[in-house]
């Protein structure tokens, strides 16, 4: 059975962290708690701005003061900013900054509103962005958000550039995951975002995780993708079914940033659960079924 990668440059559980705000505005200093939380905690990692960390709804400057707190958090562990833009120009602006503030590498999505008239509109963009790119580049593949899929096709055509280090895989199909783990080399770090399939994937060579509920139990995750590749089967599956996959259901029905602050709320890690529109925080019977399904994961699991 093929296992994860024994070297990666960027460790294999990597924290999409939540974006905290206070009184409206990004609270810094609590972007630098959760920063040392998860990195204290079992994670190797941060990937702040993100889709759990809202980079939809942030501006310029927020974008900025977040991904510099986490890099002076971070205290040299790896920081990987999302740099998603809906155009070459957008994306390598973002990436600019993150480089200016110290950033290791980041995560870019395909254009989103308007997608390609044709298969090779997508390369145009990926190879204009990489032909520029002042970071290594982690694809981000999420179908539902950007309205398509990075296929594989499309990896296995750009996997060989030198600033291409890899790519998350949010998609929740196993099978697509597998294909581009198949048709890429192993110094293509692979990261599962679909929480509820870490544990596959990492069993057919995925290099690890980006998934949300890292946020708030990083060591439950990093456990998890030790045992898959250690092929410990039956540790990684009680772990995956048993605890990683109740939690990331919550999260799916109740939607990723609103669960996670709720449950970072709960653990004490922050104190502000807000979420900028269109997303809205979870009521109290959700909370409740937030802090029901956490508190049986704390119960049985050392965190």
């Amino acid at each position: 059975m093929p296992t994860a990668p024994a070297d990666s440059d960027y460790g294999t559980t990597l924290v999409p962290t939540v974006t905290p705000f206070s009184n409206g505005s990004v609270d810094a200093d609590a972007v630098a708690d959760l920063s040392e939380f998860v990195l204290a905690n079992g994670a190797d990692g941060l990937v702040p701005c993100g889709t759990t960390g809202e980079f939809a709804s942030l501006s310029k400057a927020e974008y900025e003061t977040v991904v510099s707190a986490s890099v002076e958090a971070a205290d040299g562990a790896p920081v990987l900013p999302g740099a998603a833009a809906s155009s070459v120009a957008g994306t390598l602006e973002r990436i600019d900054i993150a480089a200016d503030c110290g950033a290791d590498a980041v995560l870019i999505v395909l254009p989103y509103f308007h997608g390609a008239n044709a298969p090779a509109g997508n390369e145009r963009f990926l190879r204009a962005v990489l032909a520029d790119t002042a970071l290594p580049i982690i694809l981000y593949n999420i179908p539902s958000c950007v309205g398509q899929s990075i296929d594989a096709d499309l990896v296995e055509a750009v996997a060989d550039h030198p600033d291409l280090a890899g790519m998350k895989d949010t998609s929740g199909d196993l099978t697509h995951v597998i294909d581009v783990i198949r048709r890429t080399d192993d110094d293509f770090h692979f990261f599962q975002g679909w929480d509820s399939q870490l544990v596959p994937a990492v069993s057919m060579g995925a290099t690890g995780g980006i998934n949300a509920v890292s946020n708030y139990l990083p060591g439950l995750m990093s456990a998890a993708i030790d045992a898959a590749a250690a092929n410990d089967v039956e540790q990684a599956r009680d772990l995956q079914l048993n605890h990683i996959a109740p939690l990331f259901n919550t999260s799916l029905e109740y939607g990723f940033a609103p669960t996670t602050k709720a449950a970072l709320v709960e653990r004490g890690v922050i104190d502000d659960d807000s979420v900028r529109p269109p997303l809205v925080e979870l009521d109290d019977d959700q909370v409740a079924s937030v802090r029901a399904v956490l508190d049986e994961t704390l119960g049985a699991v050392a965190e």
